[in-house]
C-alpha cells in the first residue's frame, strides 16, 4: 500500500520537490486514515533478537489497541534505506532506533514534533530520557523506549586469583588492567592476555562512544555548552587532555589493551572477552545473555565503573521511538508511542531472556528487580539513574562523534604522536562542525 509521506527541507530538499499541499511543517496535512496500518522500521538484525522483541511489542500493541503494525527490520544501511524512502516520499510510519539519530533526522525533516498530551503515560518517563529526545530548541522529536548506561565487566576469577580487589578508582583500575596483562591471570603460563577490551576503530565513531566513559568521569568533554543554544570545542581543557594522556599511557606504556584495538569495532571486541583474552571491558548490558552463555555467568561480574578525577559519569545511551512525517495515521503512532513507555508495554519488551529490546525501563513505575531480579540488572539500573550522562543533543551529533573517534583513534595507533598538538587540530575540527550547524558560541 502506498502512502504518501512528505519530509520537510533539510538534508535531503535537494532530492525532493515539495508540493503546495503541505501548508506547513511537513505532512501536516496529511489525508487522515485512522484504521491504517502501522509501518514500524526498527534498526537491527532481521531474525535476531531485536526483531522479535519488536514483533512482541507490536503483538502486545495490536491486542490492546486494535491498531495494526507491520514490523521491519533492517540493519545494514538502515539511515540509506530510510532516506531512499523520504525521497519516494514514502516515509514509514514509526522508526526505532538510537537515540544519537535525533539530530540527524530532525534536521533531514523526516520526523513530526511530539505532543506529550497525546501520549498516554508519558508524564511516567524519567526525566533524563525525555531530555534525551529533544532537540536544542527543547522540542520533543524523540521518545525513549529503552535505556542503558556502561558498567564495568571484571573476569572475576582473575581477579580472585591475584588477590585484587574490585577497583573504586582510576588508580586501581590502571593497576588491575596492568596485573591482568603481565601476571598470568589465566594459569597457561603465557602472555597472551591484556587487561581492558576496548572497541577503538572510527567505523560508526567507536573510540570516541568507548573514551566517553572516561572523558566524562575525568571532567573532561568533547564540546560544552556556551548558553543560548550555542556549544563551544572542550578537547583541549586541562581535564580533557589529561584523560586522553590516561587513556593513551595504558595502550602505549602499559600495553594494557588488546592488540589490534584500533582495528576493532565492537563483535570482534566482544570476542575478546568471552574468548578469555581481555580480563575488563566496559560495556552496557545487552551482552550479559551472551557472556553467561559463552564464557559462564560464573566467570565474571558487574560492577560500578570506578571513580575517575571528578565522578563516576558514563555513558547512557538507549533507543527512541520516532514519529516520521508524512503519516495518514497519527493516532495510531501517539498510540503506539504511548504503549511503548506504558508500564505493560515495558515488560512486555523487557520480557525474556533474549528476545528484549528493552534494557532498562524508562518508566518510573516499573521496577527492573521486579522484571529481572537478577542483581547485575540493579547494577546498571543504578549507574544509569546515578551517573549516566546522554551524548548532547546537537543538530547532529554524528559527525562530532566521527571526528573525536578519528583522533582518539589516531592517538591509540601512533604513540609517537603529541597530544596535545592533536587535539588541537581536533579542537578546530570541531569548531567548523558547530559554526556549520548554527550552533558555535560567537
Amino acid at each position: 500500500m502506498q502512502r504518501s509521506r512528505w519530509i520537510g527541507a533539510g538534508v535531503l530538499a535537494s532530492a525532493l520537490v515539495l508540493t503546495s499541499c503541505s501548508s506547513g511543517p511537513a505532512g501536516v496535512d496529511a489525508k487522515q486514515n485512522p484504521k491504517a496500518p502501522l509501518e514500524l522500521w526498527t534498526r537491527t538484525t532481521p531474525g535476531g533478537p531485536g526483531e522479535q522483541g519488536a514483533l512482541k511489542l507490536a503483538t502486545a500493541f495490536e491486542k490492546a489497541t486494535g491498531y495494526k503494525v507491520e514490523v521491519t527490520a533492517i540493519f545494514d544501511d538502515f539511515e540509506t534505506k530510510l532516506q531512499q524512502r523520504a525521497a519516494q516520499k514514502n516515509l514509514p510510519d514509526i522508526v526505532m532506533n538510537d537515540v544519537t539519530q535525533l539530530g540527524a533526522m530532525h534536521s533531514q525533516g523526516l520526523l513530526r514534533e511530539i505532543d506529550l498530551d497525546k501520549i498516554k503515560d508519558s508524564e511516567q518517563i524519567i526525566g533524563q530520557g525525555l531530555d534525551s529526545g529533544k532537540t536544542v530548541d527543547g522540542k520533543q522529536y524523540g521518545l525513549p523506549y529503552s535505556a542503558q548506561a556502561s558498567a564495568l565487566l571484571i573476569r572475576k576469577d582473575w581477579r580472585q586469583k591475584l588477590k585484587l580487589d574490585v577497583p573504586q578508582n582510576w588508580d586501581d583500575f590502571a593497576a588491575m588492567a596492568k596485573a591482568f596483562t603481565t601476571q598470568d591471570p589465566d594459569g597457561d603460563g603465557k602472555k597472551n592476555t591484556a587487561g581492558l577490551a576496548a572497541p577503538l576503530s572510527t567505523k560508526r565513531g567507536y573510540a570516541s562512544w568507548y573514551f566517553s566513559n572516561f572523558l566524562w568521569a575525568a571532567g573532561g568533554d568533547f564540546i560544552t555548552e556556551a548558553g543560548k543554544g550555542t556549544y563551544k570545542p572542550a578537547v583541549t581543557t586541562k581535564a580533557s587532555v589529561e584523560a586522553m594522556q590516561w587513556f593513551r599511557d595504558l595502550g602505549c606504556k602499559a600495553k594494557a589493551i588488546q592488540p589490534g584495538a584500533v582495528t576493532m569495532d565492537t563483535p570482534p571486541t566482544n570476542e575478546t572477552f568471552e574468548a578469555g583474552r581481555t580480563g575488563m571491558f566496559v560495556v552496557g548490558p545487552y551482552l550479559l545473555p551472551r557472556f553467561d552463555e559463552t564464557l559462564g555467568k560464573d566467570k565474571y561480574e558487574v560492577v560500578p565503573m570506578p571513580k575517575g578525577p571528578k565522578d563516576a559519569t558514563v555513558l547512557a545511551e538507549g533507543g527512541s521511538v520516532y514519529l516520521m512525517a508524512g503519516s495518514e495515521n497519527r493516532a495510531g503512532q501517539d498510540a503506539f508511542a504511548g504503549f511503548a513507555v506504558s508500564a505493560e508495554g515495558q515488560k512486555t519488551a523487557m520480557a525474556g531472556d533474549t528476545g528484549y529490546i528493552v534494557q532498562l525501563p524508562v518508566n518510573k513505575t516499573v521496577d527492573i528487580s521486579q522484571v529481572r531480579p537478577d542483581p547485575r540488572w540493579k547494577t546498571y539500573a543504578q549507574a544509569y539513574q546515578d551517573s549516566g550522562r546522554y551524548a548532547p543533543s546537537i543538530p547532529n551529533w554524528t559527525p562530532v562523534r566521527q571526528a573525536t573517534a578519528d583522533t582518539v583513534n589516531a592517538l591509540m595507533a601512533d604513540c609517537g604522536l603529541d597530544t596535545e598538538a592533536k587535539l588541537g587540530e581536533l579542537d578546530k575540527q570541531l569548531t567548523d562542525i558547530l559554526k556549520e550547524q548554527g550552533i558555535a558560541a560567537s
